[in-house]
């Protein structure tokens, strides 16, 4: 495993390139995956392009945000991604097209990028999730993130309140470890009972 290529069982995590924008576009302009981005969908190959070279194009370590094209094997093409901001809450996040859902594909993404984190010395790894996408709460469960705190942000440039969870792994051992910068920084913020 390198920075720049992660392979699993069934996928190759690589590095977007120029020749990606076509699949940029799919990814990021499906209105359904959307939903729980900050951003909205992008609307052209042009909004694409552009989305690459903000978001990817300079995106390949830890410390400056690190970004993989999630591709199947048989045809490196990609149908999603996984991403860690360069940030002091390396902060994971991860989409998947509609229809290479519920077959533990970004289960897979996560883990190995969780692994390579580890390997790199990253000592924690945050992730959130709007309390209306169940589906990505279970892919942090699943890698092994436990749940820490939630709290109300009001969410830009889509301008509406959201309640997140915050779910955190610890990577150095250090169990006690609570990042705590949105707790600190959203007065409406709590412990939900009974969330794992």
């Amino acid at each position: 495993m390198s920075q720049n290529t992660v392979e699993t069982e069934r996928l190759i995590l690589r590095r977007f390139t120029t020749e990606d924008v076509d699949s940029i576009f799919r990814i990021f302009s499906d209105a359904e995956l959307n939903t729980f981005l900050p951003w909205f969908p992008l609307k052209d190959k042009a909004e694409a392009i552009e989305f690459y070279s903000r978001r990817y194009a300079d995106c390949g370590s830890f410390s400056e945000g690190i970004g993989f094209a999630v591709c199947l094997k048989q045809d490196n093409f990609p149908v999603g991604y996984v991403h860690v901001s360069g940030d002091d809450s390396h902060d994971l996040g991860y989409g998947l097209l509609r229809e290479f859902r519920n077959k533990g594909i970004m289960r897979e993404a996560v883990s190995a990028v969780i692994e390579l984190a580890r390997k790199e010395g990253i000592e924690y790894l945050t992730a959130t999730h709007d309390v209306n996408n169940l589906r990505s709460g279970n892919v942090m469960k699943a890698v092994g993130m436990k749940y820490k705190y939630s709290y109300v942000e009001r969410w830009l440039p889509k301008d509406f309140d959201v309640t997140f969870r915050m779910y955190q792994i610890n990577l150095d051992g250090n169990e006690e470890r609570v990042y705590l910068k949105y707790w600190n920084k959203y007065p409406r913020h709590f412990i939900e009972k009974d969330i794992v």
